[in-house]
C-alpha cells in the first residue's frame, strides 16, 4: 500500500504540468492537490495533532501520519464532491471580493459567500450546493476511517459544520487580508 501511493506520489511530481498550466486548465486538480488546499490539509493535521484528536490515534509520527492521510482523505471527498456539484449546477466556486465599503457590508458578504455562489452563466446568486454537499460528504465520509467511537451521524455533522465555518474565516480573510496586507493603499481608496 505504502509503495503504491509513492509510486503515485512520484508519478504525479515528475508529470505534473507548471502550476499556472494546471490552474487554467485543470482546475479540479488545483483544488485538489494545489498550494492552498496542501496547506489546508497540513493545518488541519497539525491542529488535530496539537488537541491529540482522536486520541485513538496516539502521538508521535504514526499518529501525524494518520492525522495528516485522514485530514487529506477528508479532503479530496470534499473537493470532489464540491467540484462535481457545482459542475453540474454551474456554480463558480471561486470567492468574488464585495464591491462594498464599509466592514459590516464586506464582513456580511464574505460570511454568505460560504453558503451562497454565482451562477456561471449570469452571474446570479445560488445556493452554493456544491460547497454545501461537499462539506458534509467529506465530514461523514470521513467517518469511515476514525476510531469506532466517531462512528455517529452527529460526529459526520458536526465535521461538515466545521468545515463550512473554516470555508467562512478563509472568506473573510481574502476579503480584507489586501488591505492588512498593504495598509496604504487602502488609504488611497477612501480618499
Amino acid at each position: 500500500m505504502r509503495a503504491t501511493a509513492a509510486i503515485l506520489i512520484l508519478s504525479f511530481a515528475t508529470n505534473a504540468p507548471s502550476f499556472a498550466e494546471t490552474r487554467e486548465k485543470r482546475p479540479f486538480i488545483t483544488r485538489l492537490v494545489g498550494k492552498g488546499s496542501l496547506i489546508r490539509v497540513g493545518a488541519g493535521a497539525v491542529w488535530s495533532e496539537l488537541f491529540n484528536s482522536p486520541h485513538e490515534w496516539g502521538g508521535g509520527a504514526v499518529g501525524f501520519g494518520k492525522r495528516v492521510g485522514s485530514t487529506f482523505g477528508r479532503h479530496v471527498v470534499n473537493q470532489s464532491v464540491q467540484f462535481g456539484v457545482a459542475t453540474l449546477h454551474h456554480e463558480d466556486l471561486k470567492y468574488h471580493p464585495s464591491e462594498k465599503a464599509g466592514f459590516r457590508p464586506r464582513l456580511r458578504h464574505a460570511l454568505l459567500s460560504t453558503i451562497i455562489a454565482r451562477k456561471k452563466p449570469t452571474g446570479r446568486s445560488t445556493p452554493a450546493l456544491g460547497r454545501i454537499t461537499g462539506s458534509f460528504a467529506g465530514g461523514f465520509v470521513s467517518r469511515l476511517w476514525m476510531p469506532a467511537r466517531l462512528h455517529t451521524f452527529a460526529s459526520g455533522l458536526g465535521s461538515g459544520g466545521i468545515s463550512l465555518a473554516v470555508d467562512a474565516g478563509l472568506n473573510v480573510t481574502r476579503e480584507f487580508w489586501p488591505e492588512i496586507r498593504h495598509p496604504r493603499d487602502r488609504e488611497k481608496r477612501i480618499r
